[in-house]
């Protein structure tokens, strides 16, 4: 019971950051949305940024929307494959439809606890496939290393292709005003996490003798000796460009995701693929700070790289939030709870592969 309550007062804190955030946000639009109501001759009854909000959602192309969510379907069909490509050398062979499965409850149960669906992954692929907990786990660390070195190799792309943009942006000289007000680092959210981050880094290092001696510590040096090691089993993939393809098929998908839902909103229509990209890359700095599935942070980032390229403030909040209520209810919510459906309904009377007298030297390869 203790285990349930904890969960269930994490996600209640999760959830508050991310409505917070989100609230702080939409106050701050609707006061920028009625100031320019009030410059445009606009009464202040007909300016509501709820209604436009509303409004934008409802009248946005849904066929743009459907693409998303088949953007979304194909990259973690990609997935399950690359996840099959890794279990493979261990000598477990998965069904693709399972493994594809297990991977969209995980989106589903991150929305509501970050980070708890890659353990609910390893323990479902156990449970319906017979693979031991441990090396289940094993392959998904991998696979999110694999997924933080793409985001570091694109970040890398963005800033170089978008270089003196967002130089600018970050100095505040697309202000109209040529004030720094629009700047980046005044921002009261970003100020509150560099403050946060500094803290966290200046309690480690103080404090490091000591952490190095911690079971914690021990734990993830442990992580990225294996991370090490996990990497090197990729060239002993029967076809490991293969591998390389559905890695960068998967985030090229993602990024997709973002550029095919400007053609939905009249607004972002008209940009052009790299706007897409700096939104995608901001957006995806959002999803990574610990709220349900980056509400209010991914607002926040993804607002905030669509104003420069001058996207009304407004109605890069609108993208915002048709964005992320697409993916979060139509891919991870809808998508996520027929998953749970269909996963026991398709493993009806299948009994796993007996991995039980599996060779030594396939259990420890990684």
């Amino acid at each position: 019971m203790n285990k349930y309550l904890s969960n269930f007062l994490k996600f209640l804190v999760f959830l508050s950051i991310g409505m917070g955030i989100l609230y702080y946000l939409f106050t701050k639009q609707s006061e920028a949305f009625q100031e320019q109501c009030s410059l445009d001759g606009i009464p202040a009854a007909d300016c509501s940024l709820l209604d436009k909000l509303v409004t934008d959602f409802t009248s946005c192309n849904f066929f743009w929307i459907l693409m998303v969510l088949v953007t979304f379907t194909l990259s973690n069909v990609s997935r399950a494959l690359r996840w099959n490509m890794l279990l493979k050398p261990l000598g477990y062979l998965p069904r693709l439809g399972n493994s594809f499965l297990i991977i969209i409850i995980t989106y589903f149960i991150n929305l509501f606890l970050p980070r708890a669906g890659e353990v609910a992954r390893a323990g479902l692929i156990s449970k319906y496939e017979g693979i031991p907990v441990e090396k289940a786990m094993g392959t998904i660390v991998l696979d999110r290393l694999l997924d933080v070195i793409m985001l570091l190799l694109i970040v890398g792309l963005t800033f170089l292709l978008e270089f003196d943009t967002l130089t600018n942006y970050l100095q505040g000289k697309m202000a109209e005003d040529g004030e720094a007000s629009s700047s980046l680092f005044q921002n009261p959210i970003v100020i509150g996490l560099g403050i946060t981050g500094l803290i966290v880094a200046l309690t480690l290092f103080i404090f490091r003798k000591k952490i190095i001696e911690t079971a914690i510590y021990q734990k993830i040096k442990k992580l990225l000796i294996g991370f090490a090691e996990g990497l090197k089993t990729i060239g002993k993939l029967d076809r490991p460009w293969l591998f390389v393809f559905h890695t960068l098929f998967i985030w090229f998908m993602y990024f997709l995701m973002t550029y095919l839902c400007f053609f939905a909103f009249e607004p972002t229509a008209a940009l052009e693929p790299v706007a897409a990209l700096m939104v995608f890359v901001f957006g995806t700095f959002g999803i990574v700070v610990p709220s349900p599935g980056g509400m209010g942070t991914y607002h926040f980032f993804a607002t905030e790289a669509l104003k420069i390229y001058e996207v009304a403030p407004a109605d890069a909040f609108s993208f915002a939030n048709i964005l992320f209520f697409s993916v979060q209810i139509g891919c991870n919510v809808v998508i996520g709870l027929l998953a749970f459906i269909l996963l026991p309904i398709m493993n009806k009377g299948y009994t796993p592969k007996d991995y039980s007298n599996l060779p030594d030297h396939q259990e420890s390869q990684i």
